[in-house]
């Protein structure tokens, strides 16, 4: 009998565990992206702003959460570079950018916690209109126009995650699934001449 090598049992074992780790950790194919959508750079007389929103980024599972008293956190990046053809590109900007949601099931009010707008508080009774505040950047500063030097070429990126669920004790073992409904955009680039 012709003993085989090593490698084949080894394959023979590790090709069908591969193929189901690959099976239950991809994402079913129907499943809906999240991404940035509705991307503006503008500017006043003195600063620049960036608008854009995430669409695709709640999911039944995430509403049921929130209505349930889960905080739920989105935070955007969004970071400003001059472009420099010989040289390292110069970061101008860097910014984190915080929304939170909650529920208070005593009043039943959506709280939502803008860090773009000062750490403000908006109370609403309607989850679509508690979502689109939660989805939304809207006339960022991102930085003063006095910055920027004139014929220069400037690259913007952005892109939204939701903040990882952090629960009390070793909940986080017992409610593992929670994290099936993290999100993450791909960074969305923007080329501007100023």
């Amino acid at each position: 009998m012709k003993k085989r090598p090593f490698i084949y049992k080894s394959l023979k074992f590790a090709l069908p565990v591969f193929f189901l780790i690959g099976l239950f950790s991809s994402r079913p194919a129907l499943a809906a992206e999240a991404r940035l959508t509705d991307i503006v750079i503008t500017n006043t007389q003195d600063d620049l702003l960036a608008y854009f929103s995430v669409a695709e980024c709640f999911t039944e599972d995430m509403k049921r959460a929130i209505d349930n008293g889960v905080s739920t956190t989105f935070i955007f990046f969004v970071k400003l570079y001059e472009v420099r053809n010989w040289w390292w590109d110069r970061s101008i900007a860097d910014l984190n950018v915080s929304h939170e949601i909650k529920y208070d099931n005593l009043k039943k009010v959506y709280i939502v916690r803008l860090s773009s707008k000062d750490n403000k508080k908006i109370y609403v009774k309607d989850f679509d209109e508690a979502k689109k505040l939660m989805s939304e950047i809207v006339g960022l500063k991102v930085t003063e126009l006095r910055n920027l030097q004139r014929g220069n070429h400037y690259q913007i990126s952005m892109m939204a995650e939701l903040d990882k669920i952090r629960l009390p004790f070793y909940f986080h073992y017992v409610f593992f699934f929670l994290s099936l409904w993290d999100f993450e955009t791909d960074w969305y680039t923007v080329d501007f001449r100023y």
